[in-house]
């Protein structure tokens, strides 16, 4: 569920917007896993004149430019993914517009799960049940890998004997009760 607002200096044209959506489309989904129903991509065009790098406007430079932001929810890319990201997009953006300045900036900003959503709801809102679901399925999958043993260094617990629930549902899985 990302959003992207990107800025570009070339002239507006019909072509250009549905290349550089198609392009943060494929970019977005192929390298950072987004969802690509959920990826909104906003474009506005910056005239030349009105772009300042340096001192000078990119009109009198002859260059290009691009800034783009997209907002993901922190926690769900790698290091390793945000940088392969942010250099393809460049790499993309140089090919589209030609002449791209060096200092072009694609900024990705994490933000909290409880602070970033759609349709009304955060996405720790939209997401929640599943994440609870998908938490108790991994850990029940794993109890008959796990003894009492295992569950013994928790401090919560008593050292040794019954431990509730959990020795409940692992002996009920295994057959013990």
């Amino acid at each position: 569920m990302p959003i992207l607002n990107v800025k570009i200096s070339p002239a507006p044209s019909d072509e250009l917007v549905a290349a550089v959506s198609e392009t943060l489309l494929e970019l977005t989904t192929g390298i950072l896993h987004k969802k690509r129903e959920l990826t909104s991509i906003a474009i506005d065009f910056v005239r030349p004149e009105h772009w300042v790098v340096g001192g000078k406007t990119l009109a009198e430079q002859h260059r290009r430019s691009v800034y783009f932001d997209i907002k993901v929810v922190d926690g769900t890319n790698t290091k390793d993914e945000k940088a392969a990201y942010v250099a393809a997009a460049f790499e993309a953006f140089s090919r589209l517009l030609g002449d791209l300045h060096e200092e072009s900036y694609i900024y990705i900003e994490d933000v909290r799960a409880d602070a970033y959503g759609y349709g009304g709801r955060t996405h720790a809102g939209l997401h929640r049940g599943s994440t609870y679901l998908s938490v108790f399925a991994h850990l029940f999958h794993q109890l008959p890998h796990l003894s009492v043993a295992h569950w013994s260094h928790v401090p919560h617990l008593p050292p040794r004997g019954d431990h509730g629930p959990l020795t409940s549902c692992y002996a009920a899985k295994n057959g013990a009760m």
